[in-house]
């Protein structure tokens, strides 16, 4: 059989997948389809590692992670089917910036709701440059399908002989009419905000950002999310006072955090939703119960 290639593909497309394909067969793949009509069935992504946790037991471990990108974070679990990336993600110390090589997965609680995962099959601690070079990877992938996908919404009828006619692979063109057929008709200005998004995340402005204490110019990652400005300058303020507020380098207190927003006129639930919005952004980390870190 041959080995099915490793999407680099961003936390922000492939969590928004609804579509499961394929599996006919006892042997046959099954391939998570996104919005843009990659057709994975194993990926390849690099982000910060923000928390590790076994939900399993002693005895039969079953470890969580969250990997984070510019656009999202990646929901990973590894058990007793994946021994080895179960236990290098048992010895990794978050925050880390970690490669992930593995098998696309969906869960279905309920009729309509549908979460992706990742099942790793390898976990390696990187660094800095080998996620920037994956990062520019999953947008070349990423402009590559948004192009294919524009010619598919101005193309009638659309057909997988149409597409490839254009130049595009089979599978590229078998992913677009698929997801086509079963997402509509997909809003590609919010994908291409997606993919500026990540592009920015590698500009030294955005670096100091991240770095420094203080606050700074509005997040580039609010641009594919079309917040207001006034949500993107809450979360300048808060990623500035969890760095003021880390004075042990434990990670600021929530109290202390809270207290802090309050002063600066930042409502609980405004610093509530800024802190989801950076922790899934992968900026700050959770070291322990009730302490945000700056990664």
């Amino acid at each position: 059989m041959i080995r099915e290639v490793a999407w680099r593909l961003f936390a922000g497309e492939y969590n928004e997948s609804r579509l499961e394909a394929g599996g006919g067969g006892d042997r046959a793949p099954t391939y998570v389809v996104t919005p843009l009509g990659a057709r994975v069935n194993r990926l390849f992504a690099v982000g910060v590692l923000t928390d590790v946790e076994n939900v399993g037991t002693d005895g039969q471990p079953m470890w969580r992670a969250r990997v984070s990108d510019p656009t999202g974070t990646f929901h990973v679990y590894a058990g007793q089917y994946q021994p080895e990336a179960a236990t290098m993600l048992s010895k990794i110390k978050p925050p880390a910036f970690t490669a992930i090589m593995g098998k696309s997965r969906t869960y279905t609680p309920d009729p309509g709701t549908v979460y992706t995962s990742i099942r790793p099959e390898m976990v390696k601690v990187v660094d800095a440059y080998v996620r920037d070079y994956w990062i520019l990877e999953a947008c070349r992938s990423l402009k590559q399908r948004l192009a294919a996908m524009r010619e598919a919404q101005a193309m009638d009828p659309l057909t997988k002989d149409g597409l490839v006619a254009l130049g595009y692979s089979e599978d590229v063109a078998d992913g677009i009419v698929a997801a086509t057929t079963h997402y509509g008709k997909v809003d590609l200005p919010r994908y291409g905000s997606l993919l500026a998004e990540a592009l920015r995340y590698l500009l030294p402005e955005y670096r100091a950002f991240v770095e420094e204490p203080a606050p700074a110019a509005r997040t580039p990652n609010a641009v594919a999310r079309e917040k207001p400005k006034a949500a993107d300058d809450v979360e300048d303020k808060v990623m500035a006072l969890v760095g003021e507020l880390d004075k042990d380098g434990k990670g600021a207190p929530w109290d202390a955090l809270l207290a802090a927003a309050a002063k600066a006129g930042i409502a609980k639930e405004a610093l509530e939703e800024a802190v989801n919005e950076l922790l899934d952004k992968g900026l700050i980390y959770e070291p322990i119960l009730g302490r945000m870190k700056k990664i």
